[in-house]
C-alpha cells in the first residue's frame, strides 16, 4: 500500500508523519535536523513511500537537496496557499505535518518550485545584494535629510555616493558633532557601495543571461544585473500560463477582496516572491528617471492619482512587459508598452 509523508520543518528539529493510502496514520515521530536520523526514520517505508511534502520555510534547502538525492519524489509546499478548516479547534506540529501528508495523498498540495540546487548560491548573492543596496538607499536618504534640516538644501544622490571625492564632510564641517555623523553615515555608505561592486563583479563573471531571458535586456530600467535578478528569481517562464499569474507573483497586483460592492479586507501581500517585487520596483525607478517614455507615463499617472501609485503602475507595466518578453523570446516593445 502506498504511503506519504510530511515534514513539519523547525530551525532544530522537524517532525516526520506518515499516512497510506486510505489515510490512516502509520508513523509519528519528532526528529532532530540531522539526516542520518531522518533517514533511518524513513528506512522501513522507503520502498511504499510516494512522495514527501516538505514545507517551504526559511530552511528547505538542505532537506529537500538530502532527500532528493537519496531518491525520494519531494514536494515542496506553498504555505500561503495551504487552506485549514476555519472550524478547527487544536493544531499542533503533529497535525501539521499530517495534514501535509494528507493534501499530497488527496492531489491538493498546493506546491512550490524546487530551484535547481546548482544556481541557487548566485541567486542567494544577488538577493545579498540587494539587501545592501536597499540599506545604502536607507543611509542616503538619512543624510541627505540631516543636510536638509541643517543646510537647507538637497545634495544629490550621485554626490553622496561618490568613492573617489567626498563632497559631504566640507557642507558639515562647521559643527564636530554634525560633521561626525556625516562621517559616520559617508563611511558606512562607501563601505556598502564597494561591497555592492564586489558582488555585481562575481555575478558577472560567474554568469550570463541565457537565451530565455535575453531580451529582459531590452527593458527600460534593466540592466545587466537586474536581468540576472529576474531571471534567477522567475525561473523557467513556462511556469506561469497566463501573465496575470506571473505578475501576481511579483507581488505587482493590488490586494483587495469585496462583497456586494463593499470592502471585506485585503488579501495576502505577502504572496509571492519579494525579490522579484524589488526588482521591478527597481526597475520602475530608475526607467522613469533615465527613459523619456518611462517617465512620461509616470508623470501622467502620477498627476492624476499619486507618485506611490504611478510608481506601482509602472512597475506592473515592466512585470507584464518581462513576461511577454520572456515567454514570446521578442524585444521589448514600447508602442506596446505605453501605447
Amino acid at each position: 500500500m502506498s504511503l506519504y509523508a510530511g515534514f513539519d520543518l523547525h530551525a532544530k528539529s522537524n517532525h516526520l508523519a506518515i499516512l497510506d493510502q486510505k489515510g490512516k496514520r502509520v508513523f509519528s515521530k519528532k526528529l532532530p535536523n540531522e539526516t542520518k536520523t531522518i533517514f533511518e526514520a524513513l528506512k522501513p517505508f522507503k520502498k511504499r513511500i510516494e512522495g514527501l511534502v516538505v514545507e517551504s520555510t526559511y530552511n528547505w534547502y538542505w532537506l529537500v537537496d538530502s532527500l532528493m538525492e537519496k531518491g525520494y519524489r519531494v514536494h515542496l509546499a506553498n504555505p500561503s496557499a495551504i487552506q485549514q478548516y476555519s472550524g478547527l479547534k487544536h493544531s499542533d506540529d503533529i497535525h501539521d505535518a499530517f495534514w501535509l501528508a494528507d493534501q499530497l495523498r488527496l492531489g491538493i498540495l498546493p506546491e512550490g518550485y524546487i530551484y535547481p540546487k546548482e544556481e541557487r548560491p548566485i541567486r542567494d548573492l544577488l538577493r545579498k545584494r540587494g539587501h545592501l543596496v536597499r540599506l545604502r538607499t536607507s543611509l542616503v536618504i538619512s543624510l541627505q535629510n540631516i543636510i536638509s534640516r541643517n543646510l537647507g538644501f538637497k545634495v544629490d544622490v550621485k554626490d553622496i555616493k561618490r568613492l573617489r571625492e567626498n563632497r559631504i564632510s566640507p557642507l558639515l564641517a562647521y559643527n564636530d558633532d554634525i560633521a561626525l555623523v556625516g562621517q559616520t553615515s559617508k563611511r558606512t555608505i562607501d563601505f556598502l557601495t564597494r561591497q555592492i561592486q564586489n558582488i555585481e563583479k562575481v555575478v558577472e563573471s560567474k554568469t550570463q543571461i541565457k537565451p530565455p531571458y535575453e531580451y529582459l535586456l531590452t527593458l527600460p530600467g534593466v540592466g545587466k544585473i537586474l536581468g540576472l535578478t529576474i531571471m534567477l528569481e522567475t525561473g523557467p517562464i513556462s511556469r506561469f500560463s497566463k501573465v496575470g499569474h506571473y505578475v501576481s507573483y511579483c507581488r505587482k497586483v493590488t490586494t483587495r477582496w469585496s462583497s456586494n460592492g463593499k470592502s471585506k479586507g485585503k488579501g495576502n501581500k505577502k504572496n509571492g516572491n519579494k525579490y522579484l517585487a524589488w526588482a521591478f520596483s527597481e526597475a520602475a525607478e530608475l526607467s522613469k528617471r533615465y527613459d523619456p517614455y518611462a517617465k512620461r507615463y509616470y508623470t501622467k499617472k502620477a498627476l492624476k492619482t499619486n507618485r506611490m501609485v504611478a510608481h506601482n503602475a509602472l512597475a506592473h507595466k515592466l512585470a507584464r512587459a518581462a513576461y511577454w518578453v520572456m515567454k514570446a523570446q521578442v524585444p521589448f516593445s514600447y508602442e506596446k508598452l505605453f501605447a
